[in-house]
């Protein structure tokens, strides 16, 4: 019985050391979308893919090199990294015609589009988790508030079964049982606390909350998420929206943009070419060369025609080819795949709503049952004792009630996820 009082005070002087915050399922999301963990390392790997783009592109912008090939030589006058001896220099190249560059730099845009389209992922898995994280945190805080109002039901009973015993009206193996009732009933308070704490950490952690921080669900009157009109439009409406099927696109399209980068190695390639130096006397030039001339320049275009292709460029495009067939495969087997899911959930929303139904007829029930041993109490037919567990067992079945509830809801979620609709549907 010591360990039993001890506990539920340990947890207390825990909860009392962390910071509460108390949000709306909205305001949930909203802080989830910008700080949740998940998020933010994917809103990098955006940007990672963005700088990828400027890298690829930047042989086409005009790239200038300034410096000197300052040196002192004896005899004719030899190069310095294939440039003649200079006071100053300045070079110049840019691509100008490149298709295989031109191909790669289409490739890493798209791996943008297939950036962003993680990312919107990571956002509809995080407001997913967050919103189940808060409904497990609010059905465990209705549930242990049902849990103490039972306990305090059972504490009373107890109460009246000592009397009883004192009084030789009872047993006092009926004293000993509605102890052990009672104790099991502050047990089950321990429990759902314990239960409450755990998930309110789990969603602090989702919404990105620093330290020892609990996220505690605010009490709020939530109309439950609009969902398509029917079976099918939820099928059509998850396979034009899944991002794993948008993914598995944009990853075919870079593949193609490969392909055609590989097989364009076979073209010609134009680069522009620009210098300039300024050349010394001390380098000897005059006593080789027929005329000197300080300040030189050239500006023209350097033409390359590849040779065919040799076998690893062959088996490289070949590889891509396969690469393409692949995903060509996955994206087929995912449409049937996220078709059979999509039906699944729909099925599961229509008979969580129908359980929740009997259920709460089953409550509505137990509520008339006390009414009518309250008024049997007030003539003096019935005893408190047995108004207590009428109480015990309404709120038994408030507890199934509120499980129902939570699992139309969450229900309503995973359908809105797989429809690509959750988000804006808690927004």
């Amino acid at each position: 019985m010591t360990v039993i009082r001890m506990a539920p005070l340990a947890l207390l002087s825990l909860l009392a050391q962390a910071e509460v915050h108390s949000f709306t399922l909205r305001e949930a999301v909203e802080l989830a979308l910008q700080h949740n963990p998940d998020v933010v390392l994917s809103r990098l790997d955006e940007r990672k893919a963005k700088s990828e783009v400027e890298i690829a592109r930047d042989p086409f912008v005009t790239r200038i090199v300034a410096g000197s090939g300052l040196a002192f030589n004896n005899g004719f006058p030899l190069s310095i990294e294939g440039a003649a001896p200079s006071i100053f220099q300045v070079q110049a190249s840019q691509f100008l015609l490149n298709r295989p560059q031109t191909w790669a730099v289409e490739q890493a845009r798209e791996a943008v589009r297939g950036a962003e389209i993680g990312t919107a992922a990571k956002q509809d898995e995080a407001v997913y988790r967050v919103a189940t994280l808060y409904l497990e945190a609010e059905r465990a805080a209705r549930e242990a508030a049902v849990a103490r109002k039972q306990a305090d039901n059972l504490e009373h009973v107890t109460a009246a079964v000592r009397a009883r015993v004192e009084a030789g009206r009872e047993l006092p193996l009926s004293a000993k049982r509605a102890a052990f009732d009672a104790a099991r009933a502050r047990q089950r308070v321990l429990a759902l606390e314990t239960a409450q704490s755990g998930a309110e950490r789990s969603l602090a952690y989702a919404l990105g909350l620093e330290g020892d921080a609990l996220a505690r669900p605010a009490a709020e009157q939530r109309a439950l998420p609009r969902l398509p009109d029917s079976e099918e439009a939820a099928v059509s409406r998850a396979v034009e929206s899944n991002k794993d099927l948008e993914r598995i696109e944009s990853q075919l399209r870079a593949e193609m943009y490969g392909i055609r980068s590989q097989k364009a190695t076979r073209l010609p390639r134009i680069d522009l070419i620009a210098k300039y130096a300024q050349l010394a006397r001390f380098n000897n030039f005059e006593d080789f060369f027929r005329t000197f001339q300080r300040h030189n320049y050239l500006l023209g275009m350097s033409f390359q025609v590849p040779l065919p292709m040799g076998p690893a460029d062959r088996a490289y495009a070949s590889q891509q080819e396969i690469n393409a067939t692949r995903l060509r495969v996955e994206r087929n087997s995912l449409r049937h795949r996220v078709s059979a899911e999509t039906r699944r959930q729909y099925r599961r929303v229509i008979e969580a709503e129908a359980a929740r139904d009997v259920v709460r007829l089953d409550l509505e029930v137990a509520r008339e049952e006390v009414a009518v041993l309250l008024a049997r109490l007030e003539e003096g037919r019935v005893s408190s004792q047995d108004v207590e567990h009428a109480r015990f067992s309404e709120n038994e079945k408030w507890l199934a009630y509120y499980g129902t509830q939570y699992t139309v809801e969450q229900a309503r979620y995973a359908l809105l996820r797989q429809t690509g609709e959750l988000v804006a549907a808690l927004r």
